[in-house]
């Protein structure tokens, strides 16, 4: 009879209280600076025409997942990013029309950057990785990186995004 006073005594504050909400933590927050419509511009690069396009991002299942929708007209492409508590890091899966599955890790960095980067390739030190700089409230820059000795950083592709006015 005891044991089960017990039991009863330790299970009534979950049985009283609701259970905190899923991905509402300030670790899912912090790629909400994305959310929203966007227009998308870039310069040429060696293999990238100059160009632009569209991107629309929303925040689905719960706010577990933030999605994304890349149009540039004959380039169209789709990532889903989510916080994983265990391991404190951003994932995010990207694939496209052109055939491409990326799967990138990271997150906010000490310079108020966004970093992902791809995640280890075995036996080689290449690897890529999108950086999103300048964030303000309407606008800021992504650019798509390249490393062969994982510590210096090319530009391959860089794009400005701002708002979209409705």
């Amino acid at each position: 009879m005891l044991l089960i006073g017990l039991l009863t005594i330790a299970a009534a504050p979950a049985l009283g209280q609701s259970a905190p909400v899923p991905c509402s933590t300030a670790e899912f927050k912090r790629i909400d600076f994305w959310l929203g419509d966007w227009d998308a511009r870039w310069q040429a690069f060696p293999g990238t025409p100059a160009g632009s396009g569209s991107n629309h991002i929303t925040r689905t299942y719960g706010g577990c997942v933030t999605e994304e929708h890349f149009d540039a007209g004959s380039f169209k492409g789709h990532s889903v990013s989510t916080y994983l508590m265990r391991t404190k890091s951003w994932r995010q899966t990207w694939v496209d029309d052109q055939g491409a599955y990326i799967e990138l890790a990271g997150g906010p960095d000490s310079s108020g950057n966004f970093v992902l980067t791809t995640l280890p390739q075995s036996g080689t030190a290449a690897a890529k990785r999108m950086i999103f700089t300048d964030i303000e409230p309407d606008s800021f820059t992504w650019r798509w990186q390249a490393t062969q000795d994982g510590k210096t950083w090319t530009d391959n592709w860089v794009i400005r995004y701002t708002r979209k006015k409705h």
